[in-house]
């Protein structure tokens, strides 16, 4: 009898440290189950909304220890939509995200501090334009576990945000078109 409680009480301390060590995940952004959408302002008159239809993202998440998470996007600005051609083309001129020479945008965080229990700010680095500045997100964390849909290992989150366009450069229509545009971030996630 010693001998067993001492096997399990070894096999208990072996087993902490692992335990206590473990490391963030790793997922990639499902684009089949992510959005990401802006809002601006158009005129005082209403809102204008927009998402970009391609995107990649690796996020390394550690659900014990959120400051140890990582998140790393790429956006591609030529798939900018507005569900309005002639608007798309003008948004991806160089009077707005000028697509041509900046086909893609990024978005690499820095810092995450958790708020609540599943709630977090997510610093980063936002380059836009060939202009980065560091851009705050409040952060939900909806949910973890098995996707029954998928069958995969998948988490879910919601993001909020808003930078100032005019910060990277994009000044084309201020004041009339919005200069603050709202985030707006819905995102599935499968283990990679």
């Amino acid at each position: 009898m010693k001998r067993l409680l001492a096997a399990a009480a070894l096999s208990a301390l072996v087993a902490l440290p692992l335990t206590a060590q473990a490391a963030p995940v790793a997922y990639k952004l499902d684009p089949a189950h992510t959005a990401v959408v802006f809002i601006v302002d158009h005129l005082g008159f209403a809102k204008a909304m927009g998402r970009f239809n391609t995107f990649a993202g690796e996020l390394s998440f550690d659900k014990d220890a959120a400051d140890k998470s990582s998140l790393s996007v790429t956006i591609d600005t030529t798939s900018v939509d507005t569900n309005h051609a002639k608007r798309d083309e003008h948004l991806k001129s160089p009077d707005f995200f000028n697509a041509k020479e900046f086909p893609k945008m990024t978005f690499k965080s820095t810092k995450i501090e958790t708020t609540g229990d599943k709630t977090g700010k997510l610093h980063g680095d936002l380059t836009l334009l060939g202009v980065t500045k560091p851009v705050v997100l409040d952060v939900t964390f909806n949910k973890d576990g098995v996707s029954p849909a998928s069958k995969l290992d998948t988490v879910g989150f919601s993001a909020r945000g808003t930078i100032k366009r005019s910060d990277f450069g994009m000044k084309y229509g201020v004041p009339n078109i919005g200069d603050d545009i709202q985030i707006i971030i819905e995102s599935e996630a499968v283990k990679a």
